[in-house]
Parts: C-alpha cells; structure tokens; sequence
C-alpha cells in the first residue's frame, strides 16, 4: 500500500463536499461517433501514466492522503441513452480521480471528462481532456511518477517581505447576501446554460478596449448586475455586496504542471444603486481586478490554508463547521463566478471517429460543481469565440424559473 500525504489545497477541496458537489465536467459534444475501444485504451493508459489518478483520497490516522487503488477499470463507462447532464458525482474516496463517459446520441457522440475538485481544479481537468484525446490519437501520455502536488513551489517565486506583505493584507470573507432559495435542503440536480454567439464576445472586447476591461471584468459585473436583479431586493441599492471569483496561481509559474489544485479564490465588493448597468459598475470591478493582481494575487490564500492546516484533520473539520454554521445562522453566502477560459479546439481535434472519417466537435463547455443553498455558482467558459454560462444546481432548494431568468439577466447586462 503506497501512501502519499494530501496539500491543503486538496483537503480543502475535499471537505468542500460539505457545501456543494466537487464534481466537474467537461463535456465535448461530436458531429459522428467516436470508436468506444480506442476511447476506452485511451482512458486506462491516461490513469496508468499518472500515478495519482488511480488513487483514492482517505485520512490514516489523522494524515489526509492519496492511497493506491487497482479500480482504474472503473475510469471509464458508457451512458445510457438520454441521461442528462450533469452526470453522476464522482466519489474522490474511491477512485479513480478521472472519469471518461461515452454517451451515444442521435446525430453525435458526447464525451464527458470528469474529475473532483479535490483532485485537481478546472484547468488540471482541460489538461486531462488534453492528454486523453492526444492518447486517442495514439501519442503516448508522459509518465508522470509521483509528484509534489503542494504550493511551496508558487510561495518559491516570492521573496520572504512580499508573502509577509500577502498575510497582512488577506481580506477576511464577509457573506452579505445570497441567491434566492425557495428553502434549505437538498433537491435533483440540473444544468442550466446559454450559449451566445460570437458578436457577444466581440462586442465585450469593445467595450473592454473603452474602459479598460478584460473581458473576465465585464463578465463579473454582469453577474454581479444579474444577482442584484434577481433579488430585487431594495437593501441591496447602494450597500456593499459581493461575490467571489477565483484565481489560476499558475500565472505565478513559467512551466506546465500535472493536474492537481492551484486556483484560489477571492471576493470582490461592489456597490450598485436602483436601475445601474454594465457603464457603472464596471470602473469599480477592473479597479479591484488590478488590485488583486498587483498585490501577489493568491499568496493570501495560501497562507490561510496553510495557518489551519497546521492544526491537522481537527482543524480544518472545526473551520467547515463554523462556516455552515454561519450560513445556517445568517442565510447568507455570497455567490460565486468563475472563468474556465477558453476551450481551444486543439485540445480534442483533430479527432478520427469509429467509421474512420474526421470528427469535428459541434459544442464544448465545461459543466461547474453542482451548487444547494446557499451556494451558488455560475461558470463561463468559450469555444469558437462563443461564450457558454453554465450554472449547476439543485432544483427544488433553488426554482428552476428563478435560475433560468437569473441567466438571462446576465445576458441582457453584455454589451
């Protein structure tokens, strides 16, 4: 048995079950078929090449680790016809931490990649995609061995004054209002998305060259603006509120890493009064943008969860349970937007389908973790210059009504 002890950043991840599903899915949507064999031998060879990947997540003795398993045939399943989206969770205590589905379509083939969150984030899961669908091709993947999934080596890149500068200027999270929930509890799981033509991204980028905004900026207003008209909620006008966004801490390293946790996330505070648009929000979102990113962006988090880490497996359990603990006596949680960024078509194409003809990828998004109140989450994602926001939720906890207008909503803020 082979034992390989777990960051913080992956127990944190874990036990972020206690709060919404860790799940992730990226879902590539085929004009034909795909040959299920080749796609199979791809998925078992990808969990070979990568020690961590056939292993399961599991506390001995109070030392969260990675332990060997022998369930790499479990990798990989095919759906039955019309299962809907998102598929089922995957359980990081039993491995493996990847997982290939193949669901046959009239018209297409879907593959989804999944992974949990305390296995890696969503760019260690693009990185998957990436590696199993040149394994398909018939490149075989780099071995990996084991290796150091901490974030000693991002800490590495600073000097001892800058990460003491980090520490001292942490912001503690302060929860000052919540997606509308119909009640507490949980419910059935559901996707919902709008996928906007390419003139949406082109005309965000001109409106990002006018005030000097990425189009990430723009997109956090939007949700922003959207959340504030879903609650009409008139305490909300010209009151702080905010929402939390994350971070890639691989913008800190100058080389490629294996899958694993580097994202971290932080709050963003806004004020809006009755009727605001994108023009008068937008100023005070790319200022605390730039802020954050002058300022060592993520260091802060690192340190955090390091300082609770310190303490063991007890430590982090009693930072859960005092975080529920405040949703459940405030019913507040400020909600979430995170950038997967784009989706190149080189990480699947070009791609050879079952009948040997070239297959070419009709749709990609990625599918976020699915969220219960009081979370709430809404990721972005773009293939082919077009924009796809997703939310994952559990309907009955949160209206199915409410969630869909709620999408709208941020499409009406785009410019």
């Amino acid at each position: 048995m082979t034992l390989h002890p777990a960051p913080p950043f992956d127990l944190f991840n874990v036990y972020f079950e206690r709060i919404y599903d860790p799940t992730m899915h990226l879902l590539f949507a085929f004009d034909g078929e795909v040959d299920e064999e080749r796609l199979k031998e791809a998925t078992l060879r990808l969990v070979a090449a990568n020690p961590y990947l056939g292993c399961r997540f599991t506390d001995r003795d109070g030392m969260p680790c990675w332990e060997e398993t022998a369930k790499s045939d479990q990798a990989f399943v095919v759906l039955p016809r019309g299962t809907e989206m998102p598929p089922a969770p995957l359980d990081v205590r039993t491995g493996p931490q990847v997982r290939v589905s193949l669901l046959r379509e009239d018209g297409g083939d879907r593959v989804v990649v999944t992974c949990h969150h305390g296995f890696s984030d969503a760019r260690g899961l693009v990185d998957l995609a990436r590696d199993l669908f040149a394994t398909y091709r018939g490149t075989a993947p780099a071995p990996v061995g084991w290796y150091d999934r901490g974030t000693d080596q991002v800490l590495a890149r600073f000097s001892a004054a800058e990460i003491e500068r980090a520490r001292e200027e942490e912001e503690t999270f302060v929860d000052r209002w919540r997606f509308p929930v119909e009640r507490e509890g949980r419910g059935t799981p559901r996707v919902a998305y709008r996928t906007l033509p390419p003139d949406y991204l082109r005309r965000a980028k001109e409106f990002g060259r006018k005030h000097g905004a990425t189009v990430n900026d723009i997109m956090i207003a939007a949700f922003f603006l959207a959340v504030l008209k879903s609650r009409d909620d008139p305490a909300d006008r010209g009151a702080p509120r905010s929402i939390l966004t994350s971070a890639d801490l691989r913008r800190h390293l100058d080389r490629p890493v294996p899958p694993m946790n580097l994202s971290v996330a932080y709050d963003i505070t806004l004020t809006a009064g009755e009727g605001a648009g994108l023009e008068d929000v937008i100023d005070q979102v790319t200022a605390a943008t730039r802020r954050r990113k002058a300022n060592g962006l993520g260091l802060g988090c690192i340190l955090f969860y390091d300082e609770i880490y310190a303490g063991g497996v007890p430590a982090v359990d009693g930072f859960f349970d005092g975080m529920i603990q405040r949703y459940g006596e405030a019913g507040l949680k400020n909600p979430v937007f995170s950038n997967i960024g784009v989706l190149d078509e080189g990480i699947v194409l070009p791609l050879e389908g079952r009948d040997g003809r070239p297959l070419d990828l009709r749709r990609a998004c990625i599918l976020p973790c699915v969220c219960w109140p009081y979370g709430f989450l809404m990721s972005l994602s773009t293939f082919r210059e077009s924009m796809t926001i997703v939310s994952a939720y559990e309907e009955g906890p949160y209206s199915r009504e409410t969630v869909e207008e709620f999408l709208d909503f941020v499409v009406e803020y785009l410019p």
